[in-house]
């Protein structure tokens, strides 16, 4: 039965939102909705430029027999903006402060909408990459990690201080902690990632770099290549630092007084080009 155009136009919509970064045949389209390839093509245009329009993503059409299209979400300069300093008002609150210099966050990292906007942000800089797989540790950026997986449609693998029996034969790298100078040890099973994959880290913080040297460390270990590594928030340090080149979204900085400031990471020059 042949449906109408505005009930493809919502249902092609939802479908191509859940299958970021892959490609979908015109054949396939045409087949669910039992409509000719140049309607589906006409359909098409009007999401990529609804798409590009709003913000939402590119929808991108590749012409011949073996063709389709393929969505790649990304953000808006100033929407990401707009949010961030959103982020920066709520994390700036004295009563987050806990103990040790210390911000609670873990409600932002639990929130689905801040998550949405956050994976978003961070797929944003990987947009024109060939990404495989996003590597974390088993901490508070498991959520934001998992944000960023979903948008760029790549596993997400998981790095723990534990090996678990149920992961069978593991891969371990020891690290030196940048923060208590101990020797800690990350393990991931064999089977996590594929020689020659490109990955990117996505952690929740980054102060002496003990964990994305651990975690590179582990890239490394797999003959993987490391694409990049973006952080939500950094610390400040008036130390040189070793571990290469990295993407924060915030950045936050202890005061004599006991109190935090946090202001804007490097996102905007890394992601967009730019600072402000």
């Amino acid at each position: 039965m042949k449906i109408k155009r505005s009930e493809r136009l919502v249902d092609m919509t939802e479908y191509i939102l859940a299958r970021p970064h892959t490609l979908i045949p015109l054949t396939f389209f045409a087949k669910r909705y039992s409509s000719a390839k140049s309607s589906i093509s006409e359909d098409l245009g009007i999401l990529k430029k609804t798409f590009q329009d709003r913000g939402i993503g590119l929808v991108e059409t590749v012409p011949g027999a073996s063709g389709g299209a393929k969505y790649m979400p990304y953000i808006l300069k100033e929407d990401a903006r707009k949010f961030m300093d959103e982020m920066i008002e709520i994390l700036n609150n004295s009563q987050r402060l806990l103990p040790g210099g210390y911000v609670y966050m873990s409600d932002i990292f639990g929130d689905p909408e801040k998550l949405r906007y956050l994976g978003r942000i961070i797929a944003t800089q990987y947009l024109n990459q060939k990404v495989d797989a996003v590597l974390t540790v088993a901490t508070r950026g498991v959520p934001i990690a998992q944000a960023v997986s979903t948008y760029l449609n790549v596993p997400l693998v998981i790095a723990r201080h534990d090996s678990n029996i149920t992961e069978g034969s593991t891969v371990n790298v020891n690290y030196m902690s940048g923060s208590s100078k101990k020797i800690k040890r990350m393990t991931i099973s064999k089977r996590s990632l594929d020689e020659g994959s490109n990955v990117i880290i996505v952690d929740d913080f980054i102060h002496g770099g003990g964990t994305i040297n651990g975690l590179s460390s582990l890239i490394k270990e797999f003959d993987c290549n490391l694409v990049g590594s973006t952080f939500f928030a950094e610390g400040a340090s008036d130390k040189e630092r070793d571990f290469g080149d990295y993407t924060s979204l915030v950045k936050m900085e202890n005061q004599p007084n006991d109190e935090m400031i946090i202001t804007e990471g490097n996102y905007d020059e890394k992601i967009f080009g730019s600072g402000k």
